[in-house]
């Protein structure tokens, strides 16, 4: 074909750029993502809008574009943008349109997953629980009323999505989308495998009619592939997959950087060296686009967390943590790795490639040669012991155990996984000296339980007892079942509560009598509390509460929560036979608390007559249907800012009106063996037998809860308001800020840099150590080794008063010690 002359090309593009038709061209072939007609490696990370702020979007963003990152790809939230049927919400964190245009202003591309099912241990897998009241309803399965609902959002979405031009082809970030979630995983599950593939089918046929312009994907789709869609690998490792069709290329949307965490469990930890490891090996195995869940998790403000029992903070041990704070090694670990991967772009995506098995199946060596160039991975998947391997060029490399080598020119290693040259960073928590010295003057309101005492306010009655999703419409965790008889006489009787969970409190002629919550997992739960009755009318009120709602599974839409059938009855204490069942009794429902219909948290003008205490009163305290109000000054800076609730219950958590989430600080997270060891080598595991590199066993699941910098008021009164339901001491609460503490890093050879960094300002106050050959200890605690005095007064000379410094390793460092690693700690 004949080459269009230079400058009228240019001056094409220009013009069409002007008139603002430019857009970008995405396709694909067998090995990648062909943009604007080049094959292209493609680094992206999950960073999802509402576990974050729009004030902190551009911050999140530039950190993981200057971590190598190329993409974000983001789930798009069904019931937070249609709480209610066709209400919708597209404000504040719900505002995708402006977290988009944040990525298009970074220079950035994006990744669009719609589902709109998308588990994502948000709350019901994000579908509203509004679906459950349409008749014939059947979810995400082949039906019209389903498909009707799904086809209506996803339609919004793309529509204002287009008509904001954020797609590739309008000139927007948007380089790939996704319809459906995993649904391969339970598609055999479902019991009806007809509906099954009809549905995935039209999911694909209805995606493709949106006319989005750029190709759409399905992960975790790898039976019954419809024939338009790329199908896509999740979970901690990707590089023995391989899609089943040899026309697109192998990609991976969710590489787990952590695991979830549950209010019963302690903190999963995934190695900076086992993520490295898996990429290093996915990109040794044809891999060309790689996505990190999490990149930063965030949190689950509201009522968002799933589960249930999923805790509020969703931290994930992502590279940025729920703070926005640089995770150090793993965010540098894997930059470092970005860098490498990208400078053998061409080579990795046009060359060929040759896998060969180096003496066993656990070593592999891959060549890719393009021309006259070549590039080399060495995997060793041996856990237990390094590997020396021998090149073709005659030179042998060592591969430590669980990593991978590259040698972009097969030659010299620029890159093993093992091996991290980073900075370690370990986070702390400053108390905010005045709240902890003077503590929050607070006031308190009682929970105003009396309306649901008695049977006779609801919503509507019904002859029998029902599940609390669809009867509640899922619009609060709270749902009221109250109910009156006669009885003649006073007597003693057990009262006998069947329920789904999650928690339970018994109420009996106005008085608490009983409270109940389910072991995480089970969520099926009797309750057995003695009550007395008296003569005349009584009246009994259960009040069932949910803990998130259940997001993942095949029809795990249909488990169910509250006391759906019962039974509901009193035993006879002394033949311990049912006396009476009040199943079948006139049930009375109310969702919701009082304090809910008021929005008591918005501490409005009229009701704070209503609060007792004050700056000279006295609170009550481990008083369970309790309100608390204080009011507080921000912390000064621009640190990341956490309340430290440690001493409460259960229950939820506001600043200046701004939902925090569920607080249960009360629920200690349990002993399991992941605590005693930690090693990167192996494969990662977060359920079962294995488990490793867990902290925070036998404390609680979660005391710190972020409060962004943008809910607060600089230089006038903020106020926090707790609703307490299980009873506590929030005389306790405190402020604190989250910065670096310690920075520590390590140089194995003569040469190497070794750079330290404090955070948001903070400027390293002393080097602590800086000696060769430590053993002992971690980053901020070292002991042992032989002191370099001269590595020391290099590092003071550098570092002291400053918010960032390197230097170089050199042979003077070793004066009067053995040979040994570098090792460097400051303090922040």
């Amino acid at each position: 074909m004949e080459r269009a002359p230079l400058l009228p090309l240019l001056l094409l593009l220009l013009a069409a750029a002007a008139l603002g038709v430019s857009g970008t061209e995405v396709a694909y072939n067998d090995r990648a993502l062909v943009i604007d007609g080049e094959r292209r490696i493609v680094i992206s990370g999950s960073i999802h809008y509402p576990r974050s702020t729009p004030e902190m979007w551009p911050d999140l963003i530039r950190k993981a574009k200057e971590g190598g990152l190329d993409a974000i790809e983001t789930y798009v939230f069904w019931n937070g943008h249609e709480p209610r049927r066709r209400e919708y919400n597209f404000e504040g964190s719900y505002d995708i349109v402006r977290f988009f245009k944040e990525i298009q202003d970074a220079g950035m591309y994006a990744i669009l997953r719609i589902g709109p099912y998308i588990c994502g241990e948000w709350n019901y897998g994000g579908l509203p629980a509004w679906l459950r009241e349409i008749s014939g309803m059947q979810f995400r399965m082949h039906n019209h009323p389903f498909e009707r609902e799904m086809e209506t959002f996803t339609t919004l979405i793309v529509d204002k999505l287009k008509e904001a031009k954020m797609f590739a082809g309008q000139g927007g970030p948007i380089i790939l989308s996704q319809i459906e979630n995993e649904y391969g995983n339970i598609m055999g599950k479902l019991n009806n495998n007809e509906s099954a593939s009809e549905y995935i089918h039209w999911c694909a046929a209805m995606a493709n009619k949106q006319n989005v312009g750029v190709p759409w994907i399905m992960c975790q789709q790898d039976d019954d592939v419809p024939p338009n869609v790329i199908n896509t690998c999740n979970g901690f490792y990707c590089h023995d997959w391989f899609p089943k069709r040899t026309d697109i290329p192998k990609m991976w949307t969710e590489n787990w950087t952590g695991w979830f965490k549950a209010w019963d469990k302690p903190d999963f930890h995934r190695s900076a060296e086992d993520v490295a490891f898996s990429v290093a090996m996915f990109f040794q195995k044809r891999g060309s686009l790689q996505n990190y869940y999490m990149y930063h998790g965030g949190t689950n403000f509201g009522r968002t967390s799933g589960g249930p029992y999923i805790t509020t903070s969703y931290d994930y041990d992502a590279p940025l943590d729920e703070y926005g704070n640089i995770r150090q090694p793993k965010y540098g670990h894997l930059k470092d790795l970005h860098n490498v991967l990208k400078s053998m772009e061409k080579i990795l995506l046009h060359g060929d490639y040759k896998d060969t098995n180096m003496s066993s199946t656990n070593v592999t060596m891959t060549k890719y040669t393009l021309g006259n160039s070549s590039a080399c991975f060495i995997s060793n998947k041996f856990d237990d012991r390094e590997v020396n391997v021998t090149l073709d060029t005659g030179a042998t490399h060592v591969v430590p155990a669980w990593s991978v080598s590259i040698l972009p020119d097969c030659k010299t290693v620029a890159y093993n996984s093992a091996k991290i040259k980073t900075q370690t960073s370990v986070m702390v928590k400053r108390p905010e000296v005045e709240t902890v010295r003077e503590g929050l003057a607070w006031s308190w309101m009682p929970e105003n339980l009396q309306p649901f005492m008695t049977d006779e306010k609801g919503n509507f009655r019904k002859n029998e007892l029902l599940e609390q999703i669809a009867t509640s419409g899922d619009q609060s965790d709270y749902l009221w079942y109250r109910t009156s008889f006669e009885h003649k006489g006073e007597a003693s009787y057990k009262l006998h509560v069947n329920t789904t969970g999650h928690e339970l409190y018994a109420f009996v002629n106005g008085k608490l009598v009983g409270k109940q919550h389910s072991p995480n997992g089970g969520f099926v739960f009797q309750m057995e509390t003695p009550v007395k009755l008296h003569a005349g009318k009584n009246y009994i009120s259960l009040l069932s509460a949910t803990i998130g709602l259940k997001n993942y599974g095949a029809l795990f839409e249909m488990m169910p929560a509250g006391i759906v059938g019962g039974p509901v009855k009193l035993v006879d204490t002394v033949t311990n036979t049912t006396a009476y069942d009040l199943s079948n009794s006139s049930w009375s429902y109310k969702a919701g608390l009082a304090g809910e219909y008021r929005e008591t948290h918005l501490d409005k003008a009229d009701d704070r007559s209503q609060w007792s205490g004050g700056l000279n009163g006295t609170i009550p305290v481990h008083r369970p249907f309790t309100w608390y109000k204080a009011t507080f000054e921000a912390p000064a800076g621009e640190e990341p800012v956490v309340a430290n609730l440690l001493g409460l219950g259960k229950g939820v958590v506001w600043v200046n009106g701004n939902n925090l989430g569920r607080y249960w600080p009360s629920y200690v997270a349990a002993d399991m063996g992941g605590c005693k060891q930690c090693d990167y080598r192996g494969t990662f595991k977060a359920e079962g037998d294995g488990l490793k590199c867990l902290t925070g066993c036998n404390e609680p699941s979660q005391r710190f809860y972020h409060v962004p910098r943008s809910f607060l008021k600089a230089g006038e009164p903020n106020t926090m308001v707790l609703f307490e339901e299980a009873g506590g001491d929030p005389t306790r609460v405190n402020f604190h800020t989250v910065a670096v503490g310690a920075a520590c890093a390590e140089a194995a050879e003569v040469g190497d840099q070794v750079a330290l960094a404090c955070s948001h300002g903070r400027t390293i106050s002393s080097v602590d150590v800086a000696s060769l050959g430590v053993a002992r200890g971690k980053c901020g605690a070292y002991e042992g080794g032989c002191e370099s005095k001269a590595a020391l007064a290099a590092f003071t000379a550098a570092c002291l008063g400053k918010e960032s410094c390197a230097v170089r390793h050199t042979e003077e460092f070793r004066a009067g010690c053995d040979s040994g690693v570098l090792t460097v700690q400051a303090t922040c």
